[in-house]
């Protein structure tokens, strides 16, 4: 770890749903960090003015006050700016408890208090991550699970039977009229078509959209489980010796399946129409093909000494 110079001048990027959700731990942090550094503290009111403050921090040290979904907003920006490297982040993690789990395995204090001290004694930890080829990163996991019910059959239009806030749709039940009833049935015969032109191998989905996936996928360029083996989930995440972990829980039949695990640089899951859920955002998908790389060491995070 690299002891981080306590003389940095801070940007204090205060993200809007930490200051909604617990105003007094914000003001704790922002005091201890404004007298133990200086500090320019920003107060975005969005993702647009989140993005502009960073890309104006200059020679600042960017730290975040927020949560998970903070943290993660942070890391895109700064690697799509490509900017990601050269800069050690700090976080105070401010928020629900549900929202903070990240955090807490990267290792950030909880406590207000505890988490601006780290950011003023602690030191700069080189971390993994895992970087898709849609130049998507992840820092968490990546989590891809079997395919969903009828009900929740999503078509190519991104859609996927999911709210707002992440959380699936209740199920409406029948329809109230056999009219409807025929056009839901044909949506959903429409939505699990495969599309033209899209990559990877053509595998027709399972019967009503919906049971256990079946995927190819390569660790290395070496097959984990090919299509011929459904699968209940897979998971990847980075950070173990340089590499990536790779889980896979395949279907059980009779006995409880044992889980297939690998270790690698490069994962590449392909097969049917699959979605995926990468760290805390939104699931992503359909893609019928998707490649993970690790780069090793490639953000910095501030963390007690």
């Amino acid at each position: 770890m690299t002891e981080v110079a306590t003389s940095d001048q801070l940007l204090v990027v205060i993200d809007p749903v930490a200051r909604q959700t617990d105003g007094e731990s914000v003001r704790i942090a922002k005091d201890v960090l404004s007298a133990g550094a200086r500090t320019k503290v920003c107060l975005p009111e969005g993702p647009e003015e989140f993005a502009r403050a960073l890309a104006r921090r200059g020679s600042r040290r960017p730290v975040v006050i927020g949560d998970d979904r903070a943290l993660l907003r942070t890391v895109a920006l700064l690697h799509r700016q490509r900017e990601l490297a050269g800069c050690a982040l700090s976080l105070v993690p401010v928020g629900a408890t549900g929202v903070l789990s990240l955090a807490r395995s990267l290792g950030v204090p909880m406590g207000a208090v505890a988490a601006a001290r780290a950011v003023l004694e602690g030191a700069e930890r080189r971390l993994d991550l895992l970087v898709d080829d849609s130049d998507g990163v992840v820092v968490g996991a990546v989590r891809i699970p079997a395919l969903r019910g009828p009900a929740h059959v999503a078509g190519h239009d991104g859609h996927d039977g999911m709210n707002g806030s992440g959380e699936v749709d209740a199920d409406p039940g029948a329809p109230a009229h056999p009219w409807l009833r025929t056009c839901q049935s044909l949506v959903r015969t429409l939505a699990t078509r495969p599309v033209r032109g899209a990559r990877g191998p053509r595998v027709a989905p399972a019967p009503g959209g919906h049971g256990p996936s079946r995927l190819r996928v390569e660790v290395d360029g070496v097959t984990l489980v090919d299509l011929d083996q459904p699968v209940e989930a897979v998971t990847l995440t980075p950070g173990v010796s340089g590499g990536a972990r790779v889980e896979i829980r395949p279907v059980s039949v009779g006995a409880e399946a044992s889980p297939l695990g690998a270790v690698g640089l490069r994962v590449t899951v392909s097969g049917a129409d699959f979605r995926y859920r990468a760290d805390a955002g939104l699931v992503s998908g359909p893609v019928r093909r998707r490649t993970w790389v690790v780069r090793e060491g490639a953000w910095g995070l501030t963390l007690p000494g």
